[in-house]
């Protein structure tokens, strides 16, 4: 038998101008699908012009500039439409979506379809259920005493997965994809006789008590961020009154 973490998987990152899920914009996205361990990944890339100015630090970690994306990218309406299009399709086939960090992803598109489409990444995935893996969620709680932080740099070492050109979007979603499934065979006992839909189920109830320990460790030392306990999507905030 195929355990699912030799099986179908597919993947999806982005590259933004910041990492405000609300106000951020996408500048570039990727997903890559791979049927089978080892075998040939299929890759579709985006590169947006965001219409707002790309701040210098943001282009200091991805490498794009507002001259390169007002010349290459395309309009954000249309881009995210085909993301939510190909991210609904790849759950109707069936495929896990493997997002490392998938709040920060997954919300930042779902805002950016609010603010251009007038919809939701729920919408398009009105009669496709969502089967997320994140490896960040799934490492921290496999692994929970493990020192260290747990970027998908430190991951990709920890389980020696080759990630060749960081902060490029299809680098990313492919080293993401080879991680959860270096994170299966290391776990398999604990792993295998669960099913993807039942992890995404899990991660979740993982997810919440993971920042629940975090939102405790900054209140004791003095931290006034929040942590949102919501995976793999953060609800929409109140509007103002």
């Amino acid at each position: 038998m195929t355990h699912w973490y030799e099986g179908p998987l597919a993947a999806f990152d982005t590259e933004t101008t910041g990492v405000d899920v609300e106000e951020d914009r996408i500048v570039s996205a990727a997903l890559v699908v791979q049927d089978t361990a080892g075998g040939r990944m299929r890759v579709t890339r985006w590169l947006v012009n965001p219409g707002v100015p790309v701040p210098v630090g943001a282009t200091e970690i991805h490498g794009l500039t507002d001259d390169h994306l007002q010349r290459n990218g395309r309009w954000p309406a249309p881009v995210v439409e085909e993301i939510a299009r190909a991210l609904a399709e790849q759950c109707a086939a069936g495929r896990p979506l493997v997002v490392m960090n998938a709040p920060f992803d997954l919300t930042l598109l779902d805002r950016e379809l609010k603010r251009h489409r007038a919809s939701s990444l729920a919408g398009y995935l009105e009669n496709t259920p969502l089967c997320v893996l994140d490896p960040r969620v799934l490492d921290k709680h496999l692994d929970r005493y493990r020192k260290g932080r747990r970027t998908l740099t430190d991951l990709c070492a920890q389980y020696e997965v080759v990630l060749d050109g960081a902060h490029d979007a299809a680098a990313d979603a492919a080293a993401s994809l080879e991680l959860v499934r270096a994170v299966g065979r290391r776990f398999s006992s604990r792993l295998e006789r669960l099913s993807p839909s039942e992890l995404h189920s899990l991660q979740a109830v993982w997810h919440a008590a993971q920042a629940r320990g975090l939102q405790a460790w900054f209140a004791k030392s003095g931290t006034p961020e929040a942590v949102d306990p919501a995976w793999p999507l953060r609800p929409e905030l109140p509007a103002a009154a």
